[in-house]
């Protein structure tokens, strides 16, 4: 085995969004090997995967006792309450992460060296309180409300500083991609909306609230971040913003997703999909019928609509904007970008592929 095989990149939360999307990119490098960590067994082939709740301190040790020595931690485990928006708020929800995280770390056998990548978001910036200072960066000052993505970076702090790693800090922006069962997946709710809308015949009618400016990233395009900031020893201890590096309004995506899955983008006409699209398991059901797709569970393709609403500003009665600079990554060496209307085309031809929405 030669010296560069060593590299050894414990992904955790690795059927999520971001876990997903770096299990494969690095599963394709030579020199990695990857071990994927969820509660859930993967649906794809994995040579080394744990199967174990991060949440169950007692069991981690006896899951994690064979690890071996393992170079690079990704962390990208996250729990959302039943009430996903409400829950960003929650002292519980707060508690948990922040306890996840500390039983991983305490678990892990001890190497001083090793390099974690932090996942957080734009609620580091108090996005789900209202309007900040735009384009956010890394520099701001913490909002005042209670937020696990602090608590969990303190620990992450104190915790290197004493044990002698290091860490990066990446703050992504609306994470696209490919994932099953996860409750902050735009891509797969509004296609599932779209396919729904095209089955009933209606048009798919924009649910939101006024236009605004925001910014995505693609999954893929994170993983690389990922790779970059354990590669990148400028990366060490720094916090960086990630998105496609474009700028988009829902708005203006509407057409162009309806017409794939052949509706009509109709007029505005602001709604709670939170309330409207819960009951459509029938006609979801229906369309796995007449299109041969995987047989997915309704409440399992969509586990939350109500992100969808956040997203889309649904009962806002001002433009809220949410756009981040990334410059302090390009000048520390991460360049890529990708055009969101592009991103959206690759992730559909995916899950298309995939037979998980209709073609």
């Amino acid at each position: 085995m030669t010296e560069a095989i060593r590299k050894t990149v414990l992904i955790v939360g690795a059927l999520g969004v971001v876990g997903r999307a770096a299990f494969e990119h690095f599963s394709a490098l030579e020199d990695w090997q990857v071990i994927g960590l969820s509660r859930r067994k993967p649906d794809f082939p994995a040579e080394r995967w744990i199967s174990t709740d991060l949440a169950d301190r007692d069991a981690l040790p006896a899951a994690l006792a064979g690890v071996g020595q393992v170079s690079h931690v990704v962390y990208a485990a996250l729990m959302e309450e039943p009430e996903l928006v409400s829950g960003w708020t929650s002292t519980d929800q707060v508690g948990a992460n922040t306890a996840m995280l500390r039983n991983l770390l305490d678990a892990l056998p001890a190497t001083s060296g090793r390099h974690l990548i932090l996942l957080q978001g734009t609620k580091a910036y108090g996005v789900h309180h209202g309007p900040y200072r735009m384009p956010a960066r890394e520099s701001d000052p913490r909002f005042i409300a209670s937020n696990f993505y602090y608590d969990q970076e303190d620990l992450v702090r104190e915790r290197s500083a004493a044990e002698g790693w290091s860490f990066t800090v990446l703050r992504p922006q609306i994470v696209c991609g490919y994932a099953l069962n996860n409750p902050m997946n735009a891509a797969m709710a509004i296609g599932v909306y779209a396919a729904i809308c095209a089955e009933l015949g209606q048009p798919m009618r924009f649910s939101g609230g006024p236009a605004c400016f925001q910014e995505a990233v693609d999954a893929e395009l994170l993983a690389r971040a990922i790779h970059w900031a354990c590669e990148e020893s400028r990366c060490a201890g720094e916090t960086y913003n990630i998105a496609n590096g474009d700028c988009f309004t829902w708005r203006n995506l509407w057409p162009r997703i309806a017409k794939r899955f052949g509706a009509e983008p109709g007029i505005d006409h602001a709604f709670s999909m939170a309330r409207v699209m819960p009951d459509k398991g029938a006609v979801w059901d229906r369309i796995v019928e007449k299109h041969g797709l995987r047989p997915i569970p309704y409440e399992e393709i969509v586990s939350s609509w109500q992100f969808l609403d956040y997203l889309l500003r649904y009962d806002r009665t001002y433009p809220h904007h949410s756009l981040v600079s990334t410059i302090k990554a390009r000048q520390h060496g991460f360049h890529e970008c990708l055009d969101t209307e592009i991103m959206f085309d690759r992730i559909y031809d995916r899950l298309q592929a995939a037979n998980l929405l209709p073609r």
